[in-house]
């Protein structure tokens, strides 16, 4: 019976590792590759943010919990602590994929929601954003986009509400 038993356990491992042997978050950061990390600068303010990948792609940053997969390692929900004016406030996203891409994100912070939603160019990455913040629609274009030799922008210029900022981004691949 233990015999039989080891056995059962033996076959089932390939399998449970199989399930969980690729994440999708290195896509849901608009980029693709063996990513070991990516380092944002021009994001709206908040400085520079360093986001690293382990080598099955699952995403690893500080603050980051409650991460919920598909089975196929695709992130369909998470959470972060995040310091505001008002205190520590906790931020749930949801995200919705389609054809390996996420189409949106509903971003719920507690006092209020906004839901961001994609349109991708022919190389794949963002076009556009739109964003229903509180019933306030705001588009946010993407352009002159510069990529490394691996194929993924390194620099992109954005569009929020009459202002124009540079995106630019570090990205360090495992060998």
């Amino acid at each position: 019976m233990k015999k039989f038993m080891m056995m059962i356990a033996l076959m089932a491992i390939p399998f449970a590792m199989q399930a969980q042997s690729k994440f999708h978050d290195i896509e849901l950061n608009e980029a693709t590759g063996p990513v070991k990390s990516i380092t944002q600068s021009g994001m709206m303010g908040r400085g520079e943010q360093v986001i690293t990948f382990t080598k099955e792609g699952k995403m690893q940053s500080e603050g980051l919990s409650g991460l919920v997969y598909d089975e196929n390692g695709y992130l369909q929900k998470s959470e972060r602590q995040m310091e505001g004016p008002q205190g520590s406030m906790k931020v749930t996203t949801t995200y919705k994929w389609e054809n390996g891409k996420v189409k949106s994100q509903s971003i719920d912070f507690g006092q209020g929601a906004m839901t961001q939603v994609y349109t991708f160019n022919e190389k794949g990455v963002p076009a556009s954003m739109s964003m229903d913040m509180m019933g306030n629609n705001i588009e946010t274009p993407y352009t002159d986009y510069k990529y490394d030799d691996r194929g993924n922008w390194i620099s992109r210029k954005v569009s929020m509400m009459g202002r124009e900022m540079e995106q630019t981004r570090k990205i360090e691949y495992y060998e």
